[in-house]
């Protein structure tokens, strides 16, 4: 019997063996299919790139505000003459010079007046691949109240240009 019980035992720590080579053939397949899911990224990796490319050329040359101009009157080439001191009636242009590409780029112009309320805020719709003047015009039926007002400029919702100061008297 002790015989048998000795052949039990090594039978049972072969099949526990076998039952171990067992698990860690499928842990090993396990981790082979996870390398190959590894690789598969790898090709959609350099298609990643390929897809961007379009990008770049909309990105290549991004609408840049070069000059804010704040005047009363615009020239057939939309050009606005620098005016600091307007009428409480006058009307107030916001000259917008852009430089590069754009794609229905939303240009904005807000006027703040001295103690930081809005008094005025407009948007215009910039489509252009060069050079381009977007004017803004802010009407005041009631009159511009007299005092100081800041005219700032965004594109897409980010600051762009630099802010002007003028004053209402």
């Amino acid at each position: 019997m002790k015989h048998t019980s000795i052949s039990t035992a090594v039978l049972t720590a072969l099949l526990a063996a076998a039952a171990l080579a067992g698990c860690k053939k499928n842990d090993d397949t396990v981790d082979n299919n996870a390398q190959p899911a590894a690789t598969t990224p790898a090709p959609m990796t350099p298609a990643a790139p390929a897809e961007p490319a379009p990008q770049p050329m909309t990105a290549a040359a991004p609408v840049n505000v070069s000059a804010v101009t704040v005047g009363k009157t615009a020239a057939a080439d939309k050009s606005v003459t620098p005016v600091a001191l307007f009428g409480p009636k006058d009307v107030i242009i916001i000259s917008v010079r852009t430089d590069g590409t754009a794609s229905n780029a939303n240009v904005g112009a807000k006027l703040t007046y001295q103690d930081g309320q809005v008094a005025g805020e407009q948007t215009a719709t910039l489509n252009t691949t060069g050079a381009e003047t977007t004017n803004i015009t802010f009407n005041n039926p009631n009159g511009w109240p007299t005092g100081k007002y800041r005219a700032e400029v965004m594109v897409d919702g980010k600051a762009a240009g630099t802010p002007q100061e003028f004053e209402v008297k």
